[in-house]
Parts: C-alpha cells; sequence; structure tokens
C-alpha cells in the first residue's frame, strides 16, 4: 500500500470513529442534582471529551464546569455528570385527551416521595421518571401532575421498587460533590438520629436539604448528608430500603436524684402537645390533654395538691420545641409531659438532664432516645406476649387457622412466641351452607374433636373472614356439646387490632378470646362510666383512648412528683382506670411500661382483666 492510500484509510478510519461517536447512544441515567437534570455517562475506552460533546449536544467547556475532575482527563469507567439538553420531541405538549388514554394522573400531596407513589400503584420507579422527564425525584412540588400509565400499575413488587430506587441513589452517589451523598430514609429514622447518625445538627441537615422540616421526614425520601469519609463510597447496598434500620449504639446514662416537693408546694407542668399542624387542629391531642385536665382536678380534689398547667403546641415542628424550651414558663417546669413523638424530645432530654426534672412520654415507643429523665407510658413491646406464654405451655394442640388473607405482622408475632412449640396449620375456606359438599374446610368440628386443651390462633386480616372463622368456631362447640359430648376446651388467641372492626362481640365470649392490648377500658365497667359522665358534663363529648390516656398520665404522675418520683417510681403498679402501668428499667435505661393488658372473654359472659 502506498503512503498516499495509507495516508487516506487513516483519514477514513479517523472519520468513521469520530461519527460512531456522534452517532453514539445516550446514557439511560438522568439525575436530578440541586434542581437540574444531568445525565449519568460511565466514560468508556476511547472516549474523548469532544466525542461525548457531540453525542450530548454540549460545549466541551460545560462539560468540564460540571465535572472539574476532568481537567486530568478521562478514565475509563469513571461516572461523570452532564447537563440534560432536552430535545424538541421532548419538550413539545401532547394533547391531553390522547395523555387520558393512556395515564391515570396523580396529584403530589405534602411530604409525598416518588417510592411511596411507585408502591401505592405497584408501578417501576423507572417508567415513573420515564413517563415524568421533567420530574425531579428529590424535590417534587406539592399538587404536582404526575403521569402513571395504566399499563404499569400492579406491574412491580416491593423489592422492584427498592432496586430501582437504591439504583438511583447510587448514581446520584457517584457524581456527588466532595463530602455530601445521599440516603433512603428508613421508617422510624427521624432529624434527630440522622444528624447523630452522620455528625451534623439538626439545622445543619435542613439546610443541606433546602429547608426540609423534621415533620415532613417520610420513610422512603432521598435526602443529602455528609459522606461519611472522602474517599470511601458511602453507604452501599446496605443502606438500601431492603436492609434493617440499626440505631446508633445507648449512649452512656448520666444518673438523676429526682426530688419530691413538698405537699405544700405547686407542682408546675410543661404540657407539650401537636395541637395543630399546618394550621390544621390535632383532635386526638385536644382530647389527650381534656382527659389531662380531668386527671389534675382529680388530684387537686382528692388529694389536695396544688398544681399548674402551661400548655404548649410543638405543632411537631423541632424548631418550634427549641423556641419553647426558651420559654420562662417551661424552664420553671417540675415535671414535662411531652413531646409525643420521640423525634422533638432530644433537645427537651438535654434541658431535663440539666434541671433534673422528668420528661414524660405519653404515647410513643421510644427506639432510640436514652436517658435516665424519660419515662414511657406505652408498653415495652419486648414484653407483648410475656402474659400469654402459659397458653403454649404444657402438651397445648395450638392450631393456626389462616385465610385467604393473612395479616403477615401478626403471624410473625407469634412464630416468634411459638418459636418450637410445635402447632398445626389449617387453611379456612368459605363454603355456603346451602352447597352440598362433604367435610368442607369451612366446618371447624374436626378441630375440636379430642380431649385435649386447644388453643386456636386466626392469622386472617380480612373483616369478613375472620367474623366467619369465629362463628365457625362457635357453631362447632355448640354442635359438639348439643350431642351430648364432652365440650371441647379451647381458646382463641386473637389481635387487638380485631377491636377495630365490626365483628360480632358475642363470638368473642362463645370462642374465649384472649386479647392483648395496650389498653383497655370498658365502658360499661362503673369505675369508666363514672368517668365518661364526668368528662361528658366538662367538655360536651364522649371520651376517647386519648382522653383516657390523659387522665391517666395526669393521674400517676402528678401525685408522683410529691412523692414516688424519689425512686423511680418502680416497684409499684398504677391503676387510674382499668390499664395498670409498672415502670422498670429497659436497655436503653428508660423507664418503661413493662405491662400490657390481657383481656380474656368468657364464655359465660364475662371479661378478665390480667
Amino acid at each position: 500500500m502506498t503512503t498516499m492510500k495509507r495516508l487516506c484509510v487513516t483519514v477514513l478510519l479517523l472519520l468513521w470513529g469520530l461519527q460512531a461517536l456522534a452517532d453514539g447512544e445516550k446514557s439511560r441515567t438522568i439525575v436530578y442534582i440541586d434542581g437540574a437534570k444531568y445525565y449519568i455517562h460511565t466514560v468508556q475506552a476511547g472516549e474523548t471529551l469532544y466525542g461525548l460533546s457531540k453525542i450530548y449536544g454540549v460545549d466541551e467547556k460545560v462539560l468540564l464546569q460540571s465535572n472539574p475532575q476532568l481537567a486530568a482527563g478521562l478514565k475509563k469507567d469513571q461516572n461523570i455528570k452532564i447537563p440534560y439538553v432536552a430535545e424538541a420531541t421532548e419538550i413539545k405538549p401532547e394533547r391531553e385527551k390522547r395523555l387520558r388514554k393512556t395515564y391515570d394522573f396523580h396529584y403530589v400531596s405534602k411530604g409525598e416521595t416518588l417510592y411511596a407513589i411507585s408502591r401505592q400503584y405497584e408501578i417501576p420507579v423507572n417508567t415513573l421518571m420515564e413517563d415524568n422527564p421533567d420530574l425531579d425525584p428529590l424535590h417534587m412540588r406539592l399538587g404536582q401532575r404526575i403521569l402513571i400509565r395504566r399499563q404499569q400499575i400492579g406491574s412491580e413488587d416491593e423489592k422492584g421498587s427498592n432496586e430501582q430506587w437504591e439504583q438511583y441513589r447510587q448514581s446520584l452517589n457517584s457524581v456527588a460533590e466532595k463530602g455530601t451523598a445521599y440516603h433512603i430514609v428508613h421508617a422510624g429514622e427521624t432529624f434527630y438520629s440522622l444528624s447523630r447518625r452522620f455528625g451534623v445538627s439538626e439545622e445543619e441537615l435542613s439546610v443541606m436539604n433546602n429547608g426540609l422540616r423534621a415533620a415532613d421526614l417520610k420513610a422512603g425520601a432521598m435526602i443529602k448528608v455528609p459522606r461519611e469519609g472522602d474517599d470511601s463510597p458511602v453507604m452501599a447496598q446496605s443502606d438500601s430500603l431492603q436492609q434493617p434500620q440499626v440505631g446508633p449504639q445507648p449512649a452512656q446514662i448520666h444518673p438523676l436524684a429526682f426530688k419530691a416537693l413538698r405537699s405544700s408546694e405547686t407542682l408546675r407542668v410543661a404540657l407539650l402537645l401537636p395541637l395543630s399542624v399546618d394550621n390544621e387542629p390535632g383532635s386526638n391531642f385536644v382530647e389527650f390533654y381534656q382527659g389531662f385536665l380531668m386527671g389534675l382536678d382529680s388530684v387537686k380534689t382528692r388529694l389536695g395538691y396544688s398544681v399548674q398547667v402551661d400548655l404548649f403546641n410543638t405543632a411537631r415542628d423541632t424548631s418550634r420545641i427549641h423556641e419553647i424550651i426558651r420559654d420562662e414558663a417551661f424552664r420553671n417546669a417540675d415535671l414535662i409531659v411531652g413531646p409525643v413523638y420521640e423525634e422533638g424530645l432530644y433537645p427537651v432530654l438535654v434541658f431535663a438532664e440539666q434541671k433534673e426534672i422528668p420528661v414524660v412520654s405519653p404515647l410513643a415507643n421510644i427506639e432510640r432516645m436514652n436517658s435516665d429523665a424519660l419515662f414511657q407510658l406505652a408498653p415495652d413491646p419486648s414484653c407483648k406476649y410475656d402474659k400469654v406464654k402459659e397458653l403454649i405451655a404444657g402438651n397445648k394442640r395450638i392450631t393456626l387457622i389462616y385465610t385467604a388473607s393473612t395479616d403477615k405482622e401478626f403471624e410473625q408475632e407469634i412464630l416468634a412466641l411459638l418459636g418450637d412449640t410445635p402447632y398445626r396449620k389449617f387453611n379456612y375456606k368459605y363454603v355456603h351452607p346451602s352447597s352440598s359438599s362433604q367435610n368442607s374446610s369451612s366446618d371447624l368440628t374436626p378441630l375440636l374433636e379430642n380431649e385435649d386443651d386447644n388453643l386456636f390462633i386466626v392469622l386472617s386480616d380480612d373483616e369478613v373472614e375472620l367474623d366467619r372463622v369465629l362463628a365457625a368456631l362457635a357453631s362447632a362447640d355448640n354442635g359438639i356439646t348439643s350431642r351430648g359430648r364432652t365440650a371441647p376446651r379451647f381458646r382463641v388467641l386473637g389481635n387487638a387490632r380485631w377491636n377495630r372492626y365490626n365483628l360480632d362481640r358475642e363470638l368473642f365470649f362463645k370462642d374465649r378470646v384472649t386479647f392483648i392490648s395496650t389498653y383497655h377500658a370498658k365502658r360499661d365497667a362503673e369505675i369508666i362510666k363514672t368517668f365518661d359522665s364526668a368528662y361528658i358534663r366538662a367538655f360536651g363529648t364522649l371520651p376517647t383512648l386519648y382522653s383516657y390516656r390523659g387522665y391517666d398520665t395526669a393521674m400517676i404522675f402528678a401525685p408522683a412528683m410529691f412523692g414516688d418520683i424519689e425512686y423511680d417510681l418502680e416497684q409499684k403498679l398504677y391503676t387510674p382506670l382499668q390499664t395498670t402501668y409498672r415502670f422498670e428499667r429497659n436497655a436503653l435505661g428508660n423507664h418503661v411500661n413493662r405491662n400490657w393488658m390481657r383481656v380474656n372473654y368468657q364464655n359465660d359472659f364475662t371479661i378478665t382483666i390480667e
């Protein structure tokens, strides 16, 4: 080949290579960073800035401005961000009529995340981003319209959504600024726990995320956090939604010595409640406050103590709580009740430890805070089934009854309770009485035709199926007994959530149902009827469980401030109405109610409480 021919071939190959780069495909990975839209491109061998500028339609200088590290040259497998340039076909509006044929419309509500929308419609995260090219997943606007492709609804499971959301996070982290990264919020994480984990203040975390408020932090949200180490890839796959959250280790407890007030002194109480959030009233917490006032009135009239209460609206806003702590009335308090959410507890506990005064968490189960100042009325989840262990002890015949729909949470709790204890499974399927089929799975007589002590655990979460199973057990019991045979011995371990359903309560008695509950208040009990009458006279409405818990809180802690507080309320039972409380230290060092209520429905139509 002559020199001229070799030169021509070289030129042709060069031109072909440049054309191939110009005609190359753009990355399919698109992210939003601080409101700007970018492609995430992984550099391939032989690629140049010039070639990339032609592929993506941006100037080389723009590529360098977006990726200062490229001044040292491109590196294979390096991730870079390239500004997104919309094509004419992408910005051309489609007619509304055509859209409605293909899509449903979803309008973003306050605090909603793209992950939550994906799970609501069971649609891939990637599909949502493809169909909504102008959607910034991390900064969705209230009321923003999201296109939901009808053909894709119901096509994605939770695992798939998690994986795609995690991939988006990793794409962001691959080009994140030095010192920052992106984190997917887990259920139960708060501004406080995240600030501790990443070593910044709550205010700094808010600033990093465009003023995001603690009250608006949602599980599944993707937020910006400090990078853990300059060179380490921040939070790899183990940080995804599929993995369990690992909370911070408890700090060393600072022991406090509470001092009881003299009977002649006035108890000053600071009550912190979210009476309104975003200008919407919190009716549950108004009811709690009303019950609390009823309790304080009883403390004054029955015991003769003087009590003053100062009410503060936290608005479920950590910045508001910081303002409250600076209030003179708050700083003079002898007892603090609230805030009701764990996310606002930290600054209150810091103040309380300095002043050595107790803080009462009346509703929440505290999972991360640890302080000798903290008292929790919600019962410890680890003790939930302590009072029913005798039901599975010995030679009990235990049967788990399943229907078409299973309460997975209840099932997990029961399997953990049973451990290695043997049990049987029975799949219940309803058959109409008019059916001529024999030995159908809706006839539960075979389960009762034995002389054993039976325990039935119904794992359904369907109201209709639950009612049918309970009715079938009662019918089988009646049928056996009416034929003159030995009455079956059995009990049903139920789920407290059943009380929310419109079930036939008579069946609870016929089937000897036992519930484990955080709270019990039976309205026909004399003590409850007396309280209800006084509450109606005072406020013109029937009390709720929030009202009862408010009353209990006042009746336990106001008198305790004149005596029992000196030994942390331990080794004593408190029963203001029908629910009993017993405080002990838990693994975090907090004073936690360890008592769950066991409620037994008997077949003589009485109820016993343990």
